[in-house]
């Protein structure tokens, strides 16, 4: 904590993940509730696209994203390592939230709007509080991977705009220190804590056929 680089770098890193995971989860949200209850066309070829982030190797997305802004001219910062992020943390959060969805019972809103409650009252009072541990879930894991990620960061970042993970990596390749261990336990334990709490969330309450 008394390494000003670091600190900064953390503060990127915050503000990247927070940032990413509030775009990736609003969007995530909205696809994974577009998928589970309708049906239209070019439904499969959207379904194929998500998992397309999750098996491509990360420095495949990492090239192709900076040949992107490269062609449009965009300005490597904080604002392209976040449209990096949000690119794949969608897929995580619409296949989480969307295996939530999957397993819920939806007469429960019926009952709700024959009970005289309209679309919207009936998804905010009934469907949101059984699909939120999901959302919360999703967004652990989104904010996780975008807070470890250092390969397509690397590409797609700029001057000034270096997330803890590249900190530590130029780090390493000047000189082995103490305080290098230290991150490394630091994130280490972090990540495992919020991978476990992402689980447990999800875990909690769900269907049974979303177990």
């Amino acid at each position: 904590f008394e390494r000003a680089d670091i600190i900064a770098a953390l503060k990127v890193s915050l503000i990247v993940g927070l940032a990413s995971t509030a775009i990736s989860t609003l969007l995530g949200t909205t696809l994974a509730m577009g998928l589970a209850r309708h049906r239209f066309s070019g439904r499969a070829f959207v379904e194929s696209l998500l998992y397309v982030p999750v098996v491509t190797p990360e420095i495949v997305c990492g090239i192709s994203l900076l040949i992107l802004f490269a062609w449009m001219k965009v300005a490597l910062g904080i604002t392209t390592i976040v449209i990096a992020h949000v690119a794949f943390n969608i897929s995580y959060v619409t296949i989480v939230v969307r295996a939530r969805l999957e397993g819920m019972d939806r007469n429960l809103e019926e009952a709700a709007m024959i009970l005289g409650a309209n679309e919207f009252v009936a998804f905010w009072k009934v469907t949101v509080p059984q699909l939120w541990p999901g959302i919360l879930s999703g967004a652990l894991l989104a904010f996780t991977m975008s807070f470890d990620d250092f390969v397509i960061t690397s590409l797609v970042s700029g001057p000034g705009s270096s997330t803890l993970p590249i900190v530590v990596y130029t780090m390493v390749r000047k000189n082995i220190e103490p305080s290098i261990n230290a991150i490394s336990t630091i994130i280490l334990v972090v990540t495992a804590l919020m991978i476990w709490a992402a689980d447990r969330l999800e875990r909690r309450d769900a269907p049974q056929g979303a177990r």
